[in-house]
């Protein structure tokens, strides 16, 4: 649907995944911010993310499923976390505004597809959010101090 740079769906998902086991390692906490499968039956998808490294919280997008809730820490649609002595607001969908935006807290969130452009145009413009997803982050999770960095929080 992205027009992805992928010979064709098998050949991305395991790029994908392989992206992500790379990066991320078993005891990581990772924020899923939605959308973590699409197009398959539930227990596919539900093999998948068993292959899947980190202690797995899911922030519902609009195209997840009823998952086996095992796989996961949580479960939820919006979570604020404080990581690295800076407020996060979690979210699927863009937000306009979120709990502390004038304060330095980062919104992430996933849902448009974007490429990197619309982060940088972001902190252009000194709008702390950013698309954590993978069209915009060369296929790849993105760890908090890339976040960090990026903004110049640290």
């Amino acid at each position: 649907m992205q027009n992805r740079p992928f010979e064709d769906v098998g050949v991305m998902d395991r790029d994908l995944m392989r992206n992500y086991n790379m990066l991320v390692h078993k005891n990581d906490i990772v924020y899923i911010l939605g959308d973590i499968c699409h197009h398959l039956p539930v227990e596919q998808d539900n093999e998948i993310i068993k292959k899947l490294n980190g202690r797995k919280i899911l922030i519902r997008g609009n195209h997840d499923k009823k998952y086996d809730e095992n796989l996961f820490e949580e479960i939820c649609d919006f979570k604020t976390v404080s990581l690295n002595g800076v407020y996060f607001s979690l979210m699927h969908y863009p937000m306009l505004s979120w709990p502390k935006k004038n304060s330095g807290s980062i919104q992430l969130h996933g849902h448009i597809h974007a490429d990197m452009s619309y982060n940088q145009k972001n902190r252009d413009e000194h709008i702390f959010r950013y698309d954590v997803g993978v069209d915009a982050n060369q296929f790849c999770p993105v760890s908090v101090n890339q976040i960090l960095d990026f903004f110049k929080c640290r």
